[in-house]
């Protein structure tokens, strides 16, 4: 199973942290990683102040320079209020930057900044990114392509450049819980990214079923039909450790996105029921999240589990230490558990 990080470069509105440190501190997060050995790292697209990566791929291909192994995907790109050539272009130019590093990991948005602000009318909210990847699909096919569509001008055999190393150039589905989406991504034998930020565990079981039963039905082989599970994670030497350490920010963060949505206050007792084994949280000692990931691996034979440690106003030096962690004892151990499985399987 490959094991990653992401984030969305998160800043606390008001704080004391500039733009320019924050994204500082993101490529030493990302160097990290690529040092400790860890597969993947992703950088969300929003258009908000408490976020600073409105354009990933440009700090993807700043990483891409930085970094020798890892790979390196956005999380998401929102691909419906955006050009699916532009986004081809510039992931294909990370990718030549990275030597076929390079992914795109394309959703819905969970906010709906962008929209206005490019030009988008909500009420297209699915058409738009159903049409979208289309196309996306057809530019990383196709060196020329001739299409039409309701959202964007047609394209009449024009050539699309540069093309990237890989071809193709991996492009994940990203979803929430979403039924149709998870339909989506099978039908087009597409791999999933399915967030996992709340509830428990086994509930999700079934949205990982319905995407391979989907996908089998559709006519895609087992190994296209790839998994990932992305979630809130944190580590720490010890469980009292990480949850004292992870509470304040995760706290700040759920409430303010709480407080637009009609949520109530995240509370110690809701968090600390989360960090049982099995809920949404993975935030504990070292063993702890190797046992809540393979936990995981039981309930949904996932191919990537992603790590979103840096959430809020963390501070560096405890993000940096938890990717340590991550990286040098919880990676290892849950690669030693699968691969040992796997023989006995």
């Amino acid at each position: 199973m490959e094991l990653g990080l992401y984030t969305f470069v998160d800043v606390k509105p008001g704080g004391s942290l500039s733009l320019e440190q924050r994204v500082k501190n993101l490529m030493e997060e990302i160097e990290l990683a690529d040092q400790v050995g860890l597969d993947v790292f992703g950088v969300g697209e929003h258009h908000r102040p408490d976020y600073v990566a409105s354009a990933p791929e440009v700090l993807l291909a700043a990483a891409a320079v930085r970094t020798k192994n890892i790979r390196l995907t956005s999380a998401v790109t929102v691909l419906s209020s955006d050009d699916p050539v532009r986004v081809f272009q510039a992931f294909a130019t990370v990718d030549l930057l990275s030597h076929g590093r390079a992914e795109i990991m394309a959703g819905r948005g969970s906010f709906i900044e962008s929209f206005p602000l490019f030009g988008y009318d909500l009420e297209d909210y699915d058409s738009l990114f159903s049409e979208k990847l289309a196309l996306l699909l057809e530019l990383r096919k196709n060196e020329h392509v001739t299409w039409s569509g309701q959202h964007r001008a047609p394209l009449e055999n024009l050539g699309v450049y540069p093309r990237p190393v890989q071809n193709p150039l991996p492009v994940w589905v990203a979803v929430g819980g979403n039924p149709p989406s998870v339909i989506r991504a099978a039908n087009l034998g597409l791999p999933l990214a399915l967030a996992i930020i709340g509830g428990m565990l086994e509930q999700f079981a079934a949205l990982v079923q319905m995407y391979r039963e989907a996908g089998k039905r559709a006519g895609h082989s087992a190994d296209v039909l790839k998994v990932s599970i992305n979630s809130h994670t944190y580590v720490a030497a010890s469980s009292q450790q990480a949850a004292d350490e992870f509470y304040p920010s995760y706290a700040e963060v759920m409430t303010r996105i709480g407080q637009e949505r009609g949520w109530p206050p995240t509370n110690r007792r809701q968090f600390d029921a989360s960090l049982t084994p099995r809920g949404a949280l993975l935030v504990g000692s070292p063993q702890q999240v190797v046992d809540k990931v393979l936990f995981e691996h039981e309930l949904f034979k996932h191919d990537r589990f992603m790590a979103q440690i840096a959430l809020g106003a963390m501070p560096h030096d405890k993000v940096m230490k938890a990717i340590e962690l991550f990286g040098t004892q919880v990676a290892p151990a849950i690669r030693k558990a699968i691969s040992a499985s796997e023989l006995v399987g």
